[in-house]
């Protein structure tokens, strides 16, 4: 498994004078994000390590760290388990990713330029391209590149690590999600969002990006109220 991990979102995290333990945890992260380790999935210490082909010492600082974060929780027996989202859980999420992701969105317009645009535009595009293929691997990594290139824009460290945080809360929930309905029936407020920034509207873009995080929070609360997570 550890070659599905891609570092797509923030490419300058690839880099080899990475030390081990960064690797690692960006690594086990992406899984995460992306939904290779499933909701209510518990893995050994071990089998992170023999998926990831690292050493102990980092596995565990990365575990460390994912736990703090609250995309991972210890069982003991050298056993960690991906957290189970509840209903309750989402519309907190809704609420906090509704607080933060406008305001961010208002700031990188402010800040964009028609190189980022261009950058912006050609992910939207890769996402399209998973879209219309039924990738469903492909398309959560090119939605997190999205949004995570736009978190970087508004240059607000504390707003960009709040919101960048909460990815990890529900990004194996999304996988489950997009596994259930398919990728041609996922939310996309993205061209509105360019269209927006394009012609310098920052509030407009904001509603758009305010749009896409409900209709995507809103597929995960309605699978999980199906399922009977309250």
């Amino acid at each position: 498994m550890a070659q599905l991990v891609s570092f797509l979102a923030y490419p300058e995290r690839a880099s080899a004078e990475l030390p081990a333990h960064e690797k690692v945890y960006r690594a086990l992260r992406d899984l995460l994000l992306f939904g290779e380790l499933a909701p209510g999935q518990a893995v050994t210490i071990q089998g992170i390590c023999d998926m990831l082909g690292a050493g102990m010492t980092p596995v565990r600082e990365a575990i460390r760290r994912l736990t703090a974060e609250g995309a991972l929780e210890f069982m003991g027996n050298r056993r960690v388990v991906v957290p189970v989202l509840t209903v309750s859980h989402v519309n907190e999420l809704i609420f906090a990713r509704q607080a933060i992701e406008p305001q961010l969105v208002v700031r990188a317009t402010e800040r964009a330029t028609d190189s980022t645009i261009e950058e912006l535009t050609q992910i939207d595009s890769a996402l399209d391209a998973a879209i219309a293929r039924g990738d469903v691997r492909s398309y959560l990594e090119q939605n997190y590149r999205f949004h995570a290139r736009l978190y970087s824009m508004a240059e607000a460290p504390i707003l960009s690590a709040l919101a960048d945080g909460l990815w990890l809360r529900f990004g194996p929930s999304l996988r489950v999600v997009c596994g259930r309905v398919g990728t041609e029936n996922l939310p996309d407020q993205h061209h509105e969002a360019l269209s927006a920034m394009r012609a310098g509207d920052a509030q407009a873009a904001a509603k758009a990006m305010r749009e896409d995080v409900i209709q995507g929070m809103e597929q995960v609360r309605r699978a999980l109220a199906e399922g009977g997570s309250d």
